[in-house]
C-alpha cells in the first residue's frame, strides 16, 4: 500500500512545524516540507518554485504568508491552487483567518479549484504571545495594544494543528468548513495578565487608540506592509464579530479546547518569558 504524500506548506510557521510534526509520526503518509529554506523550496513570491514542489503530491496543507488580508492573495492563491490541481492534488486543507473578509474570498478560490477542501478558521492564536508579534513586548515588560476592550477566544496552536492533520487523513471532513476557538472569552490585558501571574514576571498594558499604535510601530521602524496588515486586523477583525466561542475543536477531537491559562503554565515553565 502506498503512501500518501502530503505537502505542507509554511513548515517552519506556528501551524506548519506542528502538523508536519504530528504527520511525521504517521508510518501511512509522506511528508513535504514547503518553505524557502527547503532542498525543493517553495515560495510564494515566486511561481517558478511551484511546479517542482507539488509533483507526486496528493494532498496539501496551505498557510498563506504574510495573511490572506493582503491584496494579492486571492490571486496568487488563484494561480497556486490551479496549478496544484492539475498536478494531480486531490485534496487541501486551508488555514484561514475567523471573520475576515478578504480570507473568505480565498476560501471560495480553493473550494473552486480543489476537487476535494476543507477550510479551518481560526482565531488568534495563543502562540503570538510566545512564538510570534507580542513576545517582545512581553520580554520588555510592557505590552502596548489597541483594541484594549476587545474580547478574544484565544486559540492554541496545538488544538490548531490537531484539527488540521485530522482533516488530512480523515475524508469525512471534505466539503467543512470549521471555526476554531478557544473555550474562553479574553481581553488581550487579561492575557497578559495570566502570563506574567504564570511566569512570574510584572508585565505593564497599556491601552492605545489605533493611531497612536501606528504612531509607537513607525517609531520602532516596522515595515509599512506589516503596519498596513497589524492596522487591518485590530480596526476589521476585533470589532466584536469575532467575541464568541464554538465548539468544534470539541466536536472533531473529542476533547474541550485547550485554555490560555494552561497554554500560559506549560510556556512559562520553558522559561520563554523569562529569558
Amino acid at each position: 500500500m502506498k503512501n500518501t504524500k502530503i505537502l505542507v506548506l509554511g513548515s517552519n510557521g506556528k501551524t506548519g512545524r506542528r502538523v508536519a510534526e504530528r504527520l511525521a509520526a504517521n508510518s501511512t503518509v509522506e511528508i513535504r516540507l514547503g518553505s524557502r529554506t527547503e532542498t525543493i523550496p517553495f515560495d510564494w513570491e515566486k511561481p517558478e518554485t511551484w511546479e517542482n514542489v507539488l509533483k507526486d503530491i496528493e494532498t496539501v496543507y496551505i498557510t498563506f504568508q504574510p495573511d490572506l488580508a493582503i491584496p494579492s492573495a486571492e490571486e496568487t492563491l488563484e494561480n497556486f491552487t490551479r496549478m496544484a490541481t492539475q498536478s494531480g492534488v486531490q485534496k487541501m486543507v486551508l488555514l484561514s483567518g475567523r471573520g475576515e473578509k478578504e480570507a473568505q474570498l480565498c476560501e471560495e478560490v480553493v473550494k473552486q479549484n480543489a476537487k476535494n477542501w476543507t477550510i479551518v478558521r481560526a482565531s488568534w492564536f495563543n502562540q503570538n504571545f510566545s512564538e510570534s508579534i507580542f513576545l517582545d513586548p512581553i520580554l520588555a515588560g510592557i505590552v502596548s495594544l489597541p483594541r484594549a476592550e476587545a474580547l478574544e477566544p484565544f486559540t492554541d496552536a496545538d488544538d490548531i494543528a490537531d484539527v488540521i492533520v485530522e482533516a488530512i487523513l480523515d475524508d469525512k471532513h471534505n466539503g467543512k468548513t470549521y471555526e476554531l476557538t478557544g473555550p474562553r472569552l479574553l481581553t488581550f490585558k487579561d492575557a497578559v495578565n495570566e502570563i506574567a501571574e504564570a511566569s512570574g514576571k510584572n508585565i505593564a498594558f497599556q491601552g492605545l487608540s489605533l493611531e497612536e499604535y501606528t504612531q509607537m510601530l513607525r517609531e520602532y521602524k516596522v515595515p509599512e506592509d506589516h503596519i498596513w496588515l497589524v492596522n487591518y486586523l485590530f480596526e476589521q477583525v476585533l470589532d466584536g464579530r469575532n467575541s464568541h466561542i464554538t465548539s468544534d475543536i470539541e466536536q472533531i477531537l473529542g476533547r474541550k479546547a485547550k485554555d490560555f491559562s494552561a497554554y500560559a503554565i506549560e510556556t512559562a515553565k520553558t522559561g520563554i518569558w523569562n529569558s
